[in-house]
């Protein structure tokens, strides 16, 4: 790795450590270096720690790097950890025939992160999901309301202080 790659990186030289000729890992680099928090590579699929304050960009940097279909995404609630709620994003690239995955932590006070449906249009209903069920929101997203639970339900029931039968 050269020096001016680590110097860039600011201390993340040893996580990213054979990452850096990685399609998206050199991509989200020369966009943006701050941006990517961590990297891991385990059993075949690279995760990518982005900040949160940077997903829709960092979304249509993969893109644009050959990362062409938007598979899935789901939430995991670390409560009562900080930050409590995790994001991942899976991502799919038929030239390269691999899988990232994007993964944003958010903080469980008023949990908010920008849609990525400007970039994905299919990234829609599961952003509605893990709104309606982990009260996430999505800043700019073009139809954000419930899409499993009914309009009047209270609270979010994916969340782990969720009462197990429900508030009453």
């Amino acid at each position: 790795m050269s020096e001016a790659l680590k110097k860039t990186l600011n201390g993340k030289a040893e996580v990213l450590e054979g990452l850096p000729q990685h399609p998206a890992v050199k991509a989200i680099l020369a966009w943006n270096p701050a941006a990517l928090s961590d990297a891991k590579f385990d059993r075949g699929e690279l995760t990518l720690t982005i900040v949160a304050e940077e997903i829709r960009a960092a979304a249509a940097t993969v893109q644009a790097a050959g990362y062409n279909f938007f598979e899935d995404m789901t939430a995991v609630d670390w409560f009562p950890s900080s930050p409590r709620f995790q994001l991942s994003y899976h991502i799919l690239s038929h030239s390269f025939k691999e899988y990232i995955r994007l993964r944003v932590f958010v903080d469980g006070e008023s949990p908010s992160v920008e849609s990525i449906v400007p970039v994905w249009p299919a990234a829609n209903y599961f952003e509605r999901e893990v709104f309606d069920l982990f009260g996430v929101r999505f800043d700019e997203h073009p139809n954000l309301r419930r899409i499993m639970m009914p309009d009047e339900w209270v609270g979010f029931p994916l969340r782990k202080d969720y009462p197990v039968e429900g508030y009453r």
